[in-house]
């Protein structure tokens, strides 16, 4: 029974909300840029992203780990690993991602064609510990998606909480094994760890004054955090582009100056009355009242600062 309702919250929080809108990002342009072992940060539209969206105040609710053609993968283990968890186009670029009610399954990059997309590159990173870090995410393929780690950091990154936030906490346990249960963005900070590359690791000063890092708990990261590290490179592919200077003037901006609040949602602003001018008297009138205004201003300035002396 408790199975039964775990599914069915699943679902229900997998349930997309938001209406399709169009993405501000050129995906054939990003296709071109990535390369394995990128981080593709996502903005969902179900119900678990909107939760996610009010609780980390970022508008990235998931992120997947690009993993490329399965052609240019070198291990022949790797290789066999993803084909007993993909039954798709094995000539489509792959991402391994966790997903609720899934847990963590392989995926085309198409999947997200739609969608409003970051890439985070890491700054640096060999190729061979790229494939490093594909390889240990692999190994966690058929993993199942962990709610209770979700809700444990909603309750951590909450202002308002009723509870201690460490209180029956499973984020703190250190030794918690992900190779049972784990969510998108723990997955591939511990995969990145895995090679000691930093996401955002603990600086501090030691002794003699030098710097030391400490690997940050893996089970804290969000997808935001690869957004936030000083050691991933944003690869932002807009759409329309603006790689050229002054191309910005350019842009298809609609004629009718509606303003939008999404694009089920625009209205045309209404100029107050006191600024409308419908002619050249109006338009004189205004300016004669405004000097005499300026000049009531002036005088009142006067008169007070008589009065103070």
């Amino acid at each position: 029974m408790l199975g039964w309702l775990r599914k069915r919250f699943a679902r229900w929080l997998a349930q997309e909300m938001d209406a399709k809108a169009f993405p501000l990002c050129d995906f054939e342009r990003l296709r071109r840029v990535i390369r394995p072992g990128d981080v593709v940060l996502i903005e969902g539209r179900t119900r678990l992203s909107g939760f996610i969206k009010n609780i980390t105040q970022s508008q990235w609710t998931h992120s997947a780990l690009y993993v490329g053609y399965l052609h240019e993968i070198e291990d022949e283990g790797v290789r066999w690993h993803i084909q007993r968890f993909y039954d798709g186009d094995l000539s489509e670029p792959l991402l391994i991602e966790g997903l609720i009610g899934q847990g963590i399954i392989v995926a085309p990059l198409s999947r997200y064609r739609d969608a409003h997309l970051r890439v985070c590159q890491p700054r640096g990173l060999s190729s061979d510990d790229a494939y490093k870090v594909i390889g240990f995410a692999v190994r966690h393929l058929g993993v199942e998606y962990d709610i209770r780690q979700l809700f444990d950091l909603a309750r951590l990154m909450s202002p308002y909480s009723m509870l201690p936030r460490r209180w029956r906490s499973s984020l703190f346990n250190i030794r918690a094994d992900i190779s049972k249960r784990t969510i998108c963005s723990t997955l591939i900070a511990a995969a990145f760890e895995s090679v000691n590359f930093p996401v955002l690791p603990v600086a501090r000063r030691s002794d003699n004054g030098g710097l030391r890092l400490y690997p940050r708990n893996a089970r804290l990261c969000i997808p935001r955090d690869f957004d936030y590290s000083p050691y991933f490179d944003v690869v932002k592919c807009p759409l329309p582009p603006l790689d050229d200077v002054g191309v910005y003037r350019q842009l298809p901006w609609d004629s009718s100056r509606a303003i939008c609040n999404n694009e089920n949602d625009c209205v045309m602003p209404v100029a107050p009355a006191s600024s409308l001018v419908t002619n050249a008297s109006d338009e004189a009138a205004a300016r004669n009242g405004m000097q005499w205004r300026s000049r009531r201003a002036r005088r009142h300035r006067v008169i007070v600062g008589a009065t103070k002396t």
